[in-house]
């Protein structure tokens, strides 16, 4: 198979800090809305450690492109990567096409659907609306949806999965008439209320993901800032962090120019969009590797909310506590080998798979996108390892046996 692999080493210094961007002002007069936004992009310092070098760094980014080509060649892994530490991009490249049909080869600019990583954007819009004083988190979805007919449900729940609400992809599927026709987060609203599926789990209860949960604050973003979601997303993310590849989900993305790739079933044949692709806030944003580089750097930053107020989408809030995992706003967290805790998250959608995972205490990360769901995305505990030996002292744990014998292949 032809394929196209790019691939570029980064290890000449710590990444400068982005530079500051004004916001947009309001859309519509008389809504108050006291920007956060661009107030304070310094970054918060990270301790280098003296064993971090320039020679590290490039072998370290050698290992990896051993490891992604390896698995590209035998495991089919087909999508982009970009690996940080310390700030620094020391590994990206890009494996296989964009899209099958027609030979187009991925770069590293080319945007995919991010499915439920668009998670941790909605968790930011409602965070940026908490610190402009438009909402809090104990607010109940009727103050926002007055007709909503579940009561008891608080923004928070939403954001941490204890809604107990079922699934609208799995309700849709039976009430709503005519495929053909999209169906909005309003129509997901509209068939809740006029149906009232039944929940999956009284409010507050225990943990159980939900996408219409998230779908319900994507409307909730909508309701409050007077303005459609997309909208919200572009003005007060994506265009103030320089994202310029990264967009929302539209019945209009098939006809738009520029390097997006297309969705795959694993036996490479092209999926195609159907009604459920224009509801947002669950899934639905379009990006690339590097624009989510510039996400996690902002991340480190109060350029869109504060500190204190970031670290809340950190903490775990799931009522049974799991040894292995908790989950926040729109992240998931957990303990990894090294005794250090990652924030991260993975979402799969009509032909994508998407994975961000952050390891906060050294400012790095670890972003994977693919339009070839086959289940190579089951190797990255791998990766994870590769990069946060649990013994980092010792050389013999530096790779583990299983990618160290890959390597030398």
């Amino acid at each position: 198979m032809a394929f196209l692999r790019t691939k570029s080493l980064f290890v000449s210094g710590i990444t400068a800090v982005f530079c500051g961007l004004l916001l947009l002002g309001c859309q519509k007069a008389g809504k108050r809305k006291s920007f956060w936004g661009g107030k304070d992009d310094t970054k918060e310092p990270v301790t280098v450690p003296a064993a971090f070098t320039a020679d590290s760094a490039r072998q370290l980014a050698l290992k990896l492109d051993s490891v992604f080509k390896y698995f590209h060649k035998r495991r089919g892994f087909n999508g982009t990567v970009l690996v940080t530490k310390y700030d620094q991009v020391i590994y990206k490249g890009a494996f296989g096409m964009a899209d099958f049909y027609k030979r187009d080869s991925l770069t590293v600019e080319t945007a995919f659907q991010l499915a439920s990583v668009s998670k941790q954007f909605t968790a930011m819009a409602i965070m940026m609306l908490k610190e402009d004083g438009e909402l809090t988190y104990e607010d109940s979805v009727q103050q926002y949806i007055p007709d909503f007919p579940y009561h008891g449900i608080t923004i928070r729940q939403l954001l941490t999965h204890q809604s107990g609400l079922s699934n609208y992809t799995y309700f849709s599927d039976k009430l709503w008439p005519d495929r053909q026709k999209n169906l909005t987060n309003q129509d997901v609203i509209n068939l809740m209320v006029a149906h009232q599926p039944k929940p999956y789990y009284r409010p507050n209860t225990r943990f159980d993901y939900s996408n219409t949960g998230y779908s319900l604050l994507a409307s909730i973003v909508e309701k409050v800032a007077e303005q459609p979601f997309a909208d919200f997303l572009r003005e007060r993310i994506f265009e103030p962090l320089e994202m310029t590849r990264t967009f929302t989900y539209s019945p209009d993305v098939a006809t738009l120019t520029g390097k997006i790739a297309t969705g795959h079933t694993r036996f490479r044949q092209k999926r195609t969009s159907d009604y459920l692709d224009t509801v947002l806030g669950d899934k639905g944003i379009y990006s690339t590797v590097e624009d989510l580089y510039k996400w996690d750097q902002a991340l480190y930053t109060q350029k869109l909310v504060s500190k204190e107020t970031l670290q809340e989408a950190f903490t775990g809030y799931r009522p049974e506590k799991k040894k292995d995992e908790d989950y926040g706003f729109g992240w998931r967290i957990r303990p990894i080998e090294n005794g250090d805790t990652i924030v991260y998250h993975g979402g799969l959608w009509h032909g994508f798979s998407s994975y961000m995972l952050r390891h906060p205490k050294e400012h790095s990360a670890l972003i994977v996108l693919s339009n070839l769901p086959n289940g190579s995305f089951s190797y990255l505990q791998e990766i994870r390892k590769l990069l946060y030996p649990a013994h980092p002292d010792s050389a013999a744990h530096t790779t583990g046996p299983g990618i160290a014998a890959r390597t030398k292949r």
